[in-house]
């Protein structure tokens, strides 16, 4: 019962959640080599919208994937598809800035090892009526 899913999302934390993850860096790293054919600023609106968050937010929210090593992962593939799309060599401070929200005068490609807490948490929060109703 450990490795079992729920509509595309592993229900308990072990090799079944190391799996879905490393899925998802295949996938975003069979992207980024996509982006490179279109135009950059295709490239990036298509990076921020569909391969970044959206793609993974469903994985943050249902379970607690913090400590998991393929965040750091799937992070280095982003940053490796702005550095691309960009034509630049990101430093670390310049990577933090890229990665704040659109808001903040930013590019807003969101690191996931940074939404992967506050998701769960939010999750967790927003259904704790649900769970006190049922106990």
């Amino acid at each position: 019962m450990p490795d079992a899913e729920l509509l595309g999302t592993p229900l308990f934390p072990g090799t079944v959640l190391d799996t879905v993850w490393s899925h998802h860096c295949y996938e975003l790293a069979r992207a980024v080599d996509r982006l490179a054919s279109i135009s950059s600023q295709d490239a990036l609106i298509l990076l921020r919208a569909s391969f970044n968050v959206p793609r993974v937010q469903h994985l943050l929210h249902c379970l607690q994937s913090a400590n998991n090593a393929a965040l750091q992962t799937f992070d280095k593939h982003l940053r490796g598809a702005v550095t691309s799309i960009t034509n630049s060599d990101l430093t670390d401070i310049q990577w933090m800035q890229a990665s704040m929200p659109i808001k903040h005068g930013s590019l807003g490609i969101r690191q996931v090892s940074s939404l992967a807490n506050p998701a769960f948490l939010a999750s967790a929060a927003s259904t704790l009526s649900m769970i006190k109703f049922w106990h």
